[in-house]
């Protein structure tokens, strides 16, 4: 008779590290600086107190009041808007994380460059066709490992990545303050409170919070592993307060720290992309260590950011596929795999990934690529945070229908709806500002593009959102079969039509300058190919399997 397996429970710390490397990164820092320069420090202390602590405490609160449920976000909003409201819930929440994947998948392609060259220069060392072709791989890998190893990938990345990430961050702090009390100067002049007040509020500078707002968010990706906790009413809000507290050190003091090293006021065009790696090399070679701290952080980096993938396409695509009504969803998305993944809706992950990374591609340089993406976060992602608040709004307005949490944000319902829609009306008004692009001069062609993805992907986003209930509706319709074989000919010809366009013209046009084209073609073909055969396997029917409850 075999004894009953002991259940694994994930400690709160290890969720909270997990959750830390979602919600800030010393790169957040960096975005923020160059946007704002010193002035970062004001907004980061008016947004810690207005934004931070009250997102992270209604997160708690609802995780402890759903602690049993584990869809995250979405089963939050089944519980209080119904299922329809929830698919959407789930959707938006989930695509809407994409663009960071492809942002975090380009960091460890950066690391890897800082690693291997010494330096950032990544447009010559590699182009935007070998950029795009790297990233794409790093998807491809993970998936592998989610598969391979499970969650345990998880908790020994998100620990090792998110602890390093910590104690880099507090070691800059205090070889900063070190180095000021041995006499060094300080690079941002005059270094008083004028640096920290804003010299206007305009448009532009109202822009930028929005990626506040994103390097902020993301704790309750956590929600998902309540049901893996021992305690999760209890013990959640505890790895949720000490995320407020990490974030509000490596904010406030990291920005603080990066004044010294650098000149607010003249800031390096690449700064958002390779910052992190200018500011331990700065302080390096000041204490005499040459570039080994650089290295040091770029280990740490790719770790960290590996982590960050590896959490962000589990927790998202649990959530996305987690507590999902199944007549909103292709069959095909719904089944699991023997280890209990969501293999096929990685996979989608993947191609969606893919097709932001092209069109990505059809701006002019890497780091182009790169403040865009992260400009575009800055916009989709506060928009799937609206749910949250919606959802905590609707606990506090109908608090008679929901089980009374261990922990509670607010005792006052009245005062806690008050709470939920301050956070609601802040976060939809910067989501807006957002797509006014921040790193191209207005009027410029850069401008011009990145404003007309910056509309062309969201609106993307919905219309794909919405047609996935067709899909599942086709399916039930039709004894599982969503598509004639003529129709699906169709399709199959216009996405590689569109795949070799955008492959040509983007993300393959560096490799013409390099190669023949006799090499060239042969390139697009097979990256085309592997993308069709991604897409296929994700729309395939396929075998009868678990699917999600």
């Amino acid at each position: 008779m075999n004894e009953k397996q002991t259940p694994h429970y994930i400690p709160w710390m290890i969720v909270g590290l997990m959750d830390f490397v979602t919600v800030i990164g010393f790169d957040d820092i960096i975005y923020n600086f160059q946007n704002q320069g010193l002035v970062a420090v004001t907004s980061w202390v008016l947004m810690t107190f207005l934004y931070v602590i009250p997102y992270n405490l209604i997160v708690a609160h609802m995780g402890s009041t759903f602690s049993e449920h584990g869809g995250g976000i979405t089963s939050w909003i089944r519980e209080t808007n119904g299922d329809t409201f929830g698919y959407y819930a789930a959707w938006f929440y989930w695509i809407t994380g994409l663009p960071y994947v492809v942002d975090v998948a380009n960091s460890v392609v950066i690391s890897l460059g800082w690693l291997t060259n010494g330096n950032g220069n990544i447009q010559d060392n590699l182009g935007n066709a070998w950029f795009g072709i790297l990233t794409a791989a790093i998807f491809i890998i993970f998936i592998w490992l989610q598969h391979f190893f499970k969650n345990r990938s998880l908790e020994l990345l998100s620990t090792i990545g998110g602890g390093a990430m910590f104690i880099m961050t507090i070691l800059f702090v205090i070889m900063t303050v070190v180095g000021l009390t041995q006499g060094n100067g300080i690079k941002t002049q005059p270094f008083d409170l004028s640096a920290f007040i804003p010299k206007k509020i305009d448009w532009g500078f109202l822009s930028t919070f929005g990626l506040f707002i994103f390097a902020m968010n993301g704790s309750e990706l956590a929600a998902p592993y309540t049901k893996d906790m021992k305690n999760p009413s209890r013990d959640f809000p505890k790895a949720l307060k000490m995320i407020a507290i990490m974030t509000m050190f490596l904010t406030l003091f990291g920005t603080f720290s990066l004044g010294v090293y650098f000149n607010a006021h003249h800031l390096p065009n690449d700064l958002k992309m390779n910052g992190s790696y200018y500011a331990f090399q700065a302080i390096g070679k000041q204490f005499g260590m040459g570039n080994v701290l650089m290295y040091v952080f770029a280990v740490v980096q790719g770790i960290y950011m590996l982590a960050q993938l590896a959490v962000i396409l589990d927790a998202s695509t649990r959530i996305f596929l987690g507590d999902v009504a199944k007549r909103f969803m292709p069959s095909q998305l719904t089944k699991m795999s023997s280890d209990g993944l969501p293999i096929n809706g990685y996979w989608m992950t993947t191609i969606i990934c893919t097709v932001i990374m092209a069109l990505a591609a059809l701006l002019p340089q890497v780091n182009d690529i790169f403040n865009w993406l992260l400009n575009l976060n800055g916009i989709v992602s506060p928009m799937s945070t609206l749910f949250l608040f919606w959802a905590y709004m609707m606990v506090r307005l109908h608090s008679d229908r929901y089980p009374t949490p261990d922990y509670t944000y607010i005792k006052s319902h009245n005062l806690g709806f008050i709470v939920g829609t301050w956070m609601f009306v802040i976060t939809l008004a910067f989501a807006v500002l957002g797509f006014f692009p921040t790193d191209a001069e207005m009027g410029s062609a850069t401008f011009t593009k990145m404003l007309s993805l910056n509309i062309i992907v969201p609106i993307g986003m919905v219309l794909l959102g919405f047609s996935l209930p067709w899909v599942a509706k086709r399916q039930q319709q039709n004894n599982g079969r969503a598509f004639s074989r003529g129709s699906w000919l169709v399709m199959t010809a216009l996405l590689i039509v569109s795949l070799l366009g955008l492959s040509s013209y983007g993300m393959a046009t560096n490799l013409f300058s390099h190669w023949a084209m006799g090499v060239k073609v042969p390139v697009i073909i097979v990256v085309d190919a592997i993308l069709l055969y991604i897409c296929m396997r994700a729309t395939h029917n396929g075998r009868t399997g678990q699917t999600a409850e």
